[in-house]
C-alpha cells in the first residue's frame, strides 16, 4: 500500500554525541568543507592539522582556529590528546594514511573512497578490528536525512520488487585537474563512480554480474565508464560516469509498486519524488540544496559511534564499503584500469 507520508529521518540526539578532539590529514578542498561543517554545525573540537606544505597547513589552521599544525602526520599522530583523524589526502594516500592512524591507536574517518581496491580496504578492516578502533568511510551522502528516508522506504518495501536502477554522474574538468593525473589514481571511478556503485549496492547488494564499457582520457586515465550490474534480486543497475561533460546527475529507483526519482545530483542534498505505479499518488521530499554543509551528519554519526563503543558504523559498515570497492574492482578489471600502486601486486 502506498504510504500517506514519508518516514522521519533518524538523527542521533545531540546529547548522545560525545565531543571528540579531531585532527585532519590533508588540508585541501574537501577538508575546507569538512572543517566548516564541523565548526559551524557540531560541538566537535578541531585541534590539529597536518599537511606536507607547511605554509598551506598553517593558513588552513588560521582560517579554522586550529591550535596545532604539523608538516608530518607521524608527528601529529604521536600527540596523546587526539581522539579521531579525518583523512582528506588524494585517493592513493587513503590506505597508507589510514594504516598509520590505526597503528597509532586513533579512530579514523577516511574520505571516500576508503581505499584504492577491496584488498586495501580489507587490510584496513583487519587492523581496525585488531585495534578495536572505529574505521569508517566518509561516503557523506549515506549519513544525510535524505538517504535515511530512502533506506527506510526500501526496508519497508514501499517500492515493491525493485527491478531497475538508473543513475549518472558526469562533470566537466579542466585538463590540469588532479582527476587526469595517473599518479593520483585519476579517472572518474573513485571520484564520481563511487557514488553510483554505492547507491546500487545500498539498494540491491553486491552485483552478481558486471558488464562494463569504457573510454580513455589523456594522462593515461579512464575518462568514461558505463556499467550494467545484475543483482541477486534480479534488479539491473544501469550506471554511467564521465569526466568529459556535465550530465544531469539524477537517479531513478523503479519498483513494481512505486518509482523514486532523485533529481541531480542524486547524492547531494535536494528533493526526490515517490510516485505510485498507477501515477495517482505522489510524495515529495524537499530540503535546502545546502550541499557540503551536510557533511556534519557524518561527523556526528562517527562521533556517536565512538560514544557507543562501536567499532563499525551501522549506517555504512566496512562490509558495505568493501562490496562497493569489489564491484569497482570488477569494472576496472574489465576496462583494464590499473592504478600505479597496484602494478606488480594484483
Amino acid at each position: 500500500m502506498f504510504p500517506s507520508f514519508l518516514p522521519v529521518p533518524r538523527i542521533p540526539s545531540e546529547t548522545s554525541v560525545p565531543v571528540l578532539r579531531w585532527g585532519i590529514i590533508g588540508p585541501g578542498w574537501i577538508a575546507e568543507h569538512f572543517a566548516r561543517a564541523l565548526k559551524e554545525h557540531t560541538g566537535q573540537h578541531l585541534v590539529a592539522v597536518s599537511g606536507r606544505n607547511r605554509v598551506k597547513a598553517q593558513a588552513f589552521a588560521e582560517r579554522w582556529a586550529i591550535p596545532s599544525v604539523f608538516s608530518n602526520p607521524d608527528e601529529m599522530l604521536a600527540v596523546d590528546d587526539l581522539d579521531a583523524i579525518y583523512i582528506a589526502t588524494p585517493h592513493n594516500h587513503h590506505f597508507p594514511d589510514g594504516m598509520k592512524v590505526l597503528s597509532a591507536g586513533k579512530h579514523v574517518l577516511i574520505e571516500k573512497p576508503l581505499a584504492l581496491n577491496a584488498r586495501e580496504g580489507a587490510t584496513l578492516q583487519a587492523l581496525a578490528r585488531e585495534k578495536s578502533l572505529l574505521c569508517m568511510e566518509g561516503m557523506w551522502c549515506d549519513f544525510t536525512p535524505k538517504y535515511d528516508v530512502l533506506r527506510q522506504l526500501l526496508t519497508d518495501g514501499v517500492l515493491g520488487d525493485v527491478h531497475t536502477l538508473t543513475a549518472d554522474h558526469g562533470e566537466f574538468f579542466t585538463q590540469d585537474h588532479r582527476i587526469f593525473n595517473a599518479d593520483l589514481a585519476g579517472g572518474p571511478m573513485l571520484d564520481l563512480g563511487s557514488y553510483l556503485v554505492s547507491l546500487s549496492v545500498m539498494v540491491a547488494g553486491a552485483p552478481v554480474r558486471v558488464q562494463s564499457s569504457g573510454q580513455p582520457a589523456q594522462g593515461n586515465v579512464n575518462g568514461q565508464a558505463s556499467m550494467l550490474f545484475e543483482h541477486a534480486s534480479g534488479m539491473h543497475s544501469v550506471l554511467n560516469t564521465t569526466l568529459f561533460s556535465n550530465t544531469p546527475g539524477g537517479a531513478v529507483i523503479a519498483g513494481r509498486d512505486a518509482t523514486l526519482v532523485l533529481a541531480g545530483q542524486f547524492y547531494a542534498p535536494g528533493g526526490f519524488v515517490l510516485t505510485s505505479s498507477q501515477g495517482n499518488h505522489s510524495l515529495f521530499w524537499e530540503e535546502p540544496a545546502n550541499r557540503y554543509t551536510q557533511l556534519y551528519h557524518e561527523i556526528q554519526h562517527f562521533s556517536w559511534c565512538v560514544g557507543q563503543g562501536l567499532n563499525d558504523s551501522p549506517v555504512r559498515p566496512l562490509s558495505t564499503s568493501l562490496m562497493t570497492l569489489t564491484a569497482m574492482d570488477k569494472v576496472r578489471g574489465q576496462l583494464g584500469i590499473v592504478f600505479n600502486e597496484e602494478r606488480g601486486s594484483v
